[in-house]
């Protein structure tokens, strides 16, 4: 009878008679735990503590839970593994008589959390996590051993092509039936010449995804962590890198992406507990064994107990899971796995690139004359570079159909284009990166970047030459758009028997029909010739040639482009061809692109730590288009935050303005053209008549410490009355009046001169009902009046119009209108700061002041209106610009530059003709119906606020108490960030999703935007 079968059946008030007589402790309740073998009870305590109670299976030896129980004291010291509980008596392992039935019973602490099973999706965080921990207990069970755990065990993958052998056939499945033993005849022909290498040692042997506990509290990034690796039931003399095979096989089944599952499982077990090649080489077929392993015993075990669905609780996963495993090549599996390990991803590489160094010189010219500094050139076609502009714009396809046509010109007989460089060249579907099938794909999903050959550019019809004698592999014709043309394959053997191959792609058509599969081609033959645009995929004619050390049976389909996120290891599939194709080394077509650690490092070092960088990981952008960015890899990013770009990153219509006026005129204000003016009308024509008088400075700072100057010296008053939680610029008087500043970490408080009114939020604050704009209005006319009492009366109430970093909040419809009243007639003024939402981002006017049916007495204007470019403005009456006209003399000295004033008016135009105030409506529709449907799905959206590019989401963990999700904020925005799209966070209690997108964002991006976020909150939360 097999150890299932003979599982004890106690009941659950049998089971709290027996633990209060082994414990003395009464349990106030006792819920069954699922178990395979054991019978299991968690224990409560009336004090809170929890145990759980193991009725041992009467056929596990008692040696083997001694075993246990010392294993469990060795492994004391981490705080994930349950510690064994004494008995009264200071045993460990009790037995006890019952109904004449010898029972053994021992207990181990209760570590709360939620099995990995329960969770959608594991994130990275939480498998490196994982690696770590799995790596620290092997490292504490180093040295244990006891003769019970050499014991004859099915789980053990010592045993595991026996246990295939043994049950295979009573898989019911035949499909599975048969993949499950073909794949045990592979995994025996490859662990027969490694098994004797593979380190022993005693591990836990089943961590799989119900007995790995995860943290339900987060940290401070907002992951969760693994809280308890539980049940020892399995402990076993084995492959030490079982253990990681065990973890990977489940795991496997719970990520859509595999592989890239199990590199960050052993990243991080390696960092702690280095694998040697041998086991990293062995691992991906331990963990099909460990799979194959699972569906056998649960064939057999279901037919002894065919009620009990614990048996085949994972065993859906697997059938579905296995399949897709078998198809992975295992060689490339294995050069992922090295990768991840910091080990050269392909061993046989290393042979043939320094055979090929060896040779160097001795090479067949490949384009029929050696390639030098005097007849060649090396282009730049990385994501930086200017040819990369039309393959940025998404909006347009035929000019990136041109530009990829167009010859590059050049005084030299040939161009060459890099090797290892990231290219936004590459537009195509083909160039698509299989991706996570269950995350959000679409515009920023990964797609293949990096170049792995080099490029000859030279005209149609120009010869190739074989520069190594070899066989022809493969020649055929591919004509889809971006794809060779022709292409021929040689396979070439070094004189130590290594085999590689050479590909010579985008050749003409007539050059690949004469090629025989097998045929001999001498060094110096010639291969053919160069094919047109119109015969080689769409391209400049050039040869893109590549060394490829495996093949991984793919062929012709190898790919010449690989993704950033796997590029060194298909470079370590495909060398540098350089020495190969005969190009002097001066001519760098290695390309050198900078380093992330070396750029984070470099601006650790050389750049003040308080200036911060977003997201946990940040991000190392290269080049913007409209609502894109892209890092140097060629990741493009939604940019959903960005509201300084106003009409879009890079927009060429600014561009061409600040260009052309720059190479004619660039000086100050003090000398008369007609750009100051033009502009200065041109933006006051956008305001109520009142507002007639700019001023020009260059940063919202300098404009909001001028409209405080403007406001002192029309009111003789010192005092400025702000909002809770206001942020109006950096500068030493501009952090006196932002309490998010002064009143947060680093500040000093309030200064006296300074008076707060609450921030007029519906959502959190004292007032939420359908009058909350006249209470908070009122509320703040009513502190005007005391404050007018004070040492310094106020000369001005300054405030957002909608506060961003306050939370995104939008004030209800009469609040502005009663405290304007309020502060005019207690002798001040009224500023507008319009920096965030003026210039028709909230879609339904022009300047957001205007909804609210109010005219401030000075409006403050700052980064869009140049976006991006340092141009800001203050707009007042012409009593307050009189007034200030004292004497003493006013002067930034390039605000209101003609450089400057061009760039504004091209925003303005672009702003008219491109109709973005009507589309920022529009797309503001989008967001709100797909924010607004996230929230009645997710609790954790307490509110949804804004209007047309302007959005806060606020997040709760409670939506009775508002507690406020701040960690699970920063983990949306980052984890929003991993999928290619940029939002932030914000407010006095960083719980607030900001959303503020560069205007040309349309409702396709909005839809996106939606999708993705969804996305995020389904897999946590």
């Amino acid at each position: 009878m097999s150890s299932v079968s003979r599982q004890p059946k106690l009941d659950p008030s049998q089971a709290a008679a027996v633990f209060n007589e082994l414990y003395g402790l009464e349990p106030s309740g006792m819920e069954s735990l699922p178990g395979e073998r054991d019978q299991n009870f968690l224990v409560h305590l009336q004090n809170n503590r929890r145990f759980v109670f193991k009725v041992c299976n009467p056929s596990e030896p008692h040696a083997f839970l001694a075993a246990q129980v010392k294993a469990l004291e060795r492994l004391k010291s981490l705080d994930f593994v349950p510690q064994t509980l004494l008995t009264e008596g200071g045993e460990r392992v009790a037995s006890l008589s019952l109904d004449n039935n010898e029972y053994v019973f021992r207990t181990v602490g209760f570590l709360p959390g939620t099995p990995l099973a329960n969770l959608r999706r594991p994130s990275p965080s939480l498998l490196a996590d994982l690696g770590q921990k799995l790596a620290q207990m092997d490292q504490a069970l180093h040295g244990f051993d006891d003769p019970v755990l050499h014991r004859d065990f099915d789980w053990n993958l010592l045993n595991g092509l026996r246990v295939v052998r043994d049950h295979a056939h009573q898989i019911s499945d035949q499909t599975t039936q048969a993949l499950v033993v073909r794949l045990a005849e592979r995994i025996g022909r490859s662990l027969d010449v490694r098994r004797t290498e593979l380190r022993l040692a005693t591990i836990h042997n089943d961590a799989n995804d119900h007995n790995i506990i995860v943290s339900d509290t987060r940290d401070t990034h907002g992951e969760r962590f693994v809280a308890g690796l539980i049940d020892f039931g399995d402990l076993a003399r084995s492959y030490l890198v079982g253990e990681l095979a065990v973890a990977i096989a489940y795991i496997a089944c719970r990520r859509p992406d595999p592989l890239n599952a199990a590199c960050e499982l052993v990243a991080a077990y390696h960092r702690v507990l280095p694998l040697e090649e041998v086991e990293v080489a062995s691992l991906f077929e331990l963990v099909l064994l460990r799979l194959c392993v699972s569906v056998c015993m649960s064939a057999r075990q279901q037919l002894e107990r065919p009620d009990d669905l614990y048996l085949s609780i994972s065993q859906e996963p697997i059938r579905r899971t296995l399949p897709l495993l078998s198809e992975l090549n295992p060689g490339f599996v294995e050069a992922r796995l090295r990768a991840a390990c910091e080990m050269q991803p392909n061993a046989k590489s290393i042979n043939i690139v320094r055979w090929i160094s060896s040779q160097e010189g001795q090479f067949r010219p490949v384009m029929g004359t050696r390639l030098d500094e005097h007849n060649c050139e090396v282009v730049d076609l990385s994501v930086a570079s200017c040819r990369s502009e039309a393959f940025a714009d998404k909006n347009d396809s035929e000019a990136a159909a041109l530009a990829r046509r167009a010859p590059i010109e050049t005084n030299k007989r040939f161009v060459i284009g890099r090797y290892d460089e990231r290219r936004l060249i590459y537009t195509s579907v083909r160039f698509d990166h299989p991706c996570d099938r269950d995350a959000v794909v679409g515009e920023t999903a990964e797609r293949r970047t990096v170049h792995l050959g080099i490029d000859l550019f030279a005209p149609a019809g120009s010869d190739v030459f074989a520069p190594i004698a070899g066989e022809v592999y493969a020649s055929e014709y591919r004509n889809h758009d971006q794809d060779y043309g022709g292409v021929v394959i040689l396979r070439h053997i070094t004189p130590d028997g290594d085999s590689f191959y050479t590909l010579y792609g985008h050749l003409s058509r007539g050059s690949v029909d004469g090629w025989s599969i097998g045929e001999s081609v001498s060094a110096g033959e010639s291969l053919g010739r160069l094919g047109t645009s119109d015969e080689n995929g769409g391209w400049a004619p050039h040869l893109h040639l590549q060394v490829i050390t495996d093949l991984l049976g793919l062929d012709g389909d190898f790919p010449g482009v690989s993704a950033a996120s796997e590029g060194s290891v298909w470079t370590a599939f495909s060398p540098n061809p350089v020495g190969l194709a005969g190009i002097e080394g001066s001519l760098q077509a290695q390309c050198q692109a900078a380093k992330f650690n070396d750029a984070l490092g470099n601006r650790q070092q050389h750049v003040a730590a308080s200036l911060s960088t977003a997201y946990r990981t940040p991000l190392h952008l290269v080049r913007g288009c409209m609502q894109y960015l892209f890092d140097t890899d060629g990741r493009c990013y939604l940019d959903a935050y960005n509201n300084v770009p106003h009409v879009g990153h890079c927009h060429p219509r600014v561009i061409a303005a600040a260009h052309r006026q720059m190479k004619t005129l660039n000086t100050n204000t003090r000398y008369l053209h007609q750009l100051l003016s033009e502009y200065a009308r041109r933006v006051t024509d956008t305001m109520p008549e009142e507002l007639e008088v700019c001023f020009f400075v260059n940063s919202a700072s300098e404009a909001n410490e001028l409209a405080i100057r403007l406001a002192r010296n029309a009111t003789g008053r010192r005092g400025i009355v702000v909002q809770e939680a206001a942020y109006h610029g950096h500068t030493t008087s501009l952090i006196d009046i932002s309490p998010y500043k002064h009143d947060g970490p680093g500040g000093t408080g309030t200064p006296n001169w300074v008076y707060k009114v609450p921030l007029p939020d519906r959502f959190r604050g004292k007032f939420r009902a359908d009058d909350a704009g006249q209470l908070y209005g009122e509320d703040a006319a009513a502190l005007i009046q005391q404050f007018s009492q004070q040492e310094y009366p106020p000369a001005a109430f300054i405030a957002e119009t909608l506060p961003s970093v306050g939370g995104q909040i939008v004030p209800p419809p009469e609040y502005f209108a009663i405290v304007y009243d309020a502060i005019r007639c207690a002798g001040g003024i009224a500023i507008a700061d319009e920096v965030q939402t003026g210039f028709g981002r909230l879609g339904t006017n022009f300047w957001a002041f205007e909804d609210y049916g109010v005219t401030p007495d000075i409006v403050v204007m700052g980064k869009p209106m140049g976006n991006g470019h340092p141009i800001a403005a203050v707009v007042t009456t012409r009593d307050i610009a009189d007034a200030f006209n004292n004497g003493m003399e006013f002067f930034s000295t390039f605000g209101g530059n003609t450089v400057s004033c061009a760039v504004g008016l091209a925003v303005l135009d672009v702003l008219t003709d491109e109709d973005l105030q009507c589309r920022a409506l529009e797309t503001g529709h989008v967001l709100r119906a797909g924010f607004r449907a996230l929230a009645a799905e997710f609790p954790l959206i307490g509110d949804v606020r804004g209007s047309g590019l302007f959005w806060g989401l606020e997040l709760v963990r409670d939506p009775e108490i508002l507690e406020p999700a701040g960690v699970e904020a920063t983990l949306i925005a980052n984890r929003m960030r991993d999928q290619g799209v940029l939002i932030g966070t914000d407010g006095p209690l960083h719980n607030v999703l900001k959303i503020r997108p560069p205007m040309p964002f349309n409702k396709e991006n909005a839809e996106h935007l939606v999708a993705c976020l969804g996305h995020v909150l389904q897999m946590e939360f």
